[in-house]
């Protein structure tokens, strides 16, 4: 059975910093592409990263110069380390898993998803 599991979301105070994790026990890890999207409520589930074998990680807007995606293909892990957190910031973060081949950037392009942990930004 395909999991993807996330942890580390919480309660941060607003200029704050968390550092999602997503274990993964697709094989091989390295072919699929990685994704981070989030929802927050009565809104759409909207990108925020992803990253590919031998590529750039991609970023939404109104993450990039705060998010940053990594990933290690030997722990099978992707990582979203998230600074200069804002109130916005706050939704459930899902970790989502593909093999379309390409960036990554839309929820079709996956065909797994985690659970989701929940961010909450206060002000």
């Amino acid at each position: 059975q395909v999991q993807l599991v996330e942890s580390g979301g919480g309660l941060v105070q607003a200029g704050g910093s968390l550092r999602l994790s997503c274990a993964s026990s697709l094989r091989p890890f390295s072919s699929y592409t990685m994704g981070w999207f989030r929802q927050a409520p009565e809104k759409e589930r909207e990108f925020v990263a992803s990253t590919r074998w031998g590529h750039d990680a991609y970023y939404a807007d109104s993450v990039k110069g705060r998010f940053t995606m990594d990933r290690d293909n030997v722990e099978n892990a992707v990582f979203l380390q998230m600074s200069s957190l804002k109130p916005d910031d706050t939704a459930v973060y899902y970790c989502a898993a593909g093999r379309s081949g390409g960036p990554g950037l839309r929820p079709n392009e996956y065909e797994f998803w985690g659970q989701g942990t929940q961010v909450t930004v206060s002000s």
